[in-house]
């Protein structure tokens, strides 16, 4: 009796059907010497990498053995190169194992590749290769600039992956919510996460950052760190110079300019009168030398982007060399009006609880003698009226 082809039971099992019990049915059903079986093992690879296919023979007599890609083109022929692919190399042939190897797979390699034993009927197997894509450090891209008091739009952007990868925002080490999407390319995917911020100057220069996460990395991930870059108009301010200037002094003034963007030029002017000739600008700073009273007036520091423009002035008034300045204490005088008021409080407070007192002290003082002087009048009048003390007491009450 002919013996059952392996080949043919062994397509009737299910896809998932674990090497184990396939190997069991070969082996059930290959029980005379002369039955020949193969075997193939599926593959995963990353891209780039080196993948291993391996055809494992059983009772070979020598019979032909093809190995053939997923389009079906034959690489090898019993151990003899078919194919010009340098990419392909046959590492093992023997009576047991059949061995190729696969440099720098790229995702076009991907499929089934055929493990066929030519004997009385063909035998054939098919080892799947799978090529993941892990993602590459994700980029940002700006989709609506920050400007103060709106909003800004990013995207994190993973251009290439397979599986498709997923990317999830992070600020102060909190997930933010973003809108995800994702586009087939080929065999690759292409993913994106966008969320809108509210932002306000605060806000410029914080620290977000995009992760993407894929099963290829491990339980690693790919970081992308952002900062925000909120756009606003310009604040000014000039720092006044401390003390009395007088002529022969020098006067220097130096502009403070914040904004986003930083604005380029800083312009210094004169309230309804052109700068004096020894006046010298660089930059933020203003300077003139051997000061006199004609150089009296407003100077005005101005800065403006494209966001806005800002101005600060200084009121420069000289004085002469012999002139008596009255100094203004640097106390507010609002301090020195709510100390006083205090004091004047407590000093009252004392006052009225001392007289209080003072009173209830002498309030007891004149009862008691009230008291006092009522026993020594009834004892008199006891000893001039004889024994009628209670009559006598009754008549003085009276």
């Amino acid at each position: 009796m002919r013996p059952v082809r392996s080949s043919v039971l062994c397509h009737l099992l299910p896809a998932p059907c674990s090497l184990a019990l396939r190997s069991l049915v070969l082996v059930l059903l290959c029980i005379t010497p002369r039955c020949q079986a193969v075997q193939a093992e599926n593959v995963t690879v990353l891209e780039g990498g080196t993948a291993e296919i391996s055809c494992r023979l059983q009772n070979y007599d020598g019979s032909i053995v093809v190995i053939q890609n997923p389009r079906r083109q034959t690489l090898f022929f019993n151990g003899t190169r078919a194919l010009k692919d340098d990419r392909f190399q046959m590492v093992l042939f023997s009576t047991r194992l059949v061995r190729i190897t696969l440099t720098n797979v790229s995702v076009l390699d991907e499929g089934g590749y055929f493990c066929q034993l030519y004997t009385d009927a063909t035998h054939h197997q098919v080892a799947t290769l799978s090529v993941s894509v892990p993602p590459e450090t994700p980029t940002v891209e700006v989709k609506q600039e920050g400007v103060e008091g709106g909003e800004v739009k990013l995207a994190c952007m993973s251009p290439r992956s397979k599986p498709a990868a997923t990317l999830r925002w992070i600020r102060n080490g909190r997930e933010i919510a973003g809108v995800e999407s994702q586009q087939v390319d080929g065999k690759t995917f292409s993913v994106s996460n966008t969320i809108r911020l509210p932002v306000e100057r605060k806000d410029n220069g914080a620290a977000l950052s995009c992760e993407a996460f894929h099963p290829a990395l491990g339980g690693q991930k790919r970081i992308r760190h952002y900062r925000l870059d909120v756009n606003f108009a310009p604040t000014v301010r000039i720092a006044p110079p401390s003390g009395i200037l007088r002529e022969g002094d020098s006067l220097s003034l130096t502009c403070s300019v914040s904004g986003n963007p930083l604005p380029k030029n800083i312009q210094w002017s004169k309230i309804n009168e052109s700068l004096p000739e020894r006046a010298e600008i660089s930059g933020p700073t203003f300077q003139i030398s051997r000061l006199s009273q004609s150089h009296n007036g407003t100077y005005l520091c101005q800065a403006q982007n494209n966001y806005g423009r800002a101005a600060d002035h200084y009121t420069l008034l000289v004085y002469e060399p012999g002139a008596v300045v009255e100094t203004h204490s640097a106390v507010p005088y609002a301090v020195i009006g709510g100390v006083l008021a205090l004091l004047v409080f407590t000093v009252i407070c004392v006052l009225i609880v001392t007289i209080w007192c003072s009173v209830r002290q002498k309030g007891s003082y004149l009862t008691h003698e009230a008291s006092g002087l009522d026993e020594h009048g009834e004892v008199q009048e006891a000893f001039l009226n004889g024994n009628d003390a209670s009559q006598g007491k009754k008549e003085y009450l009276l």
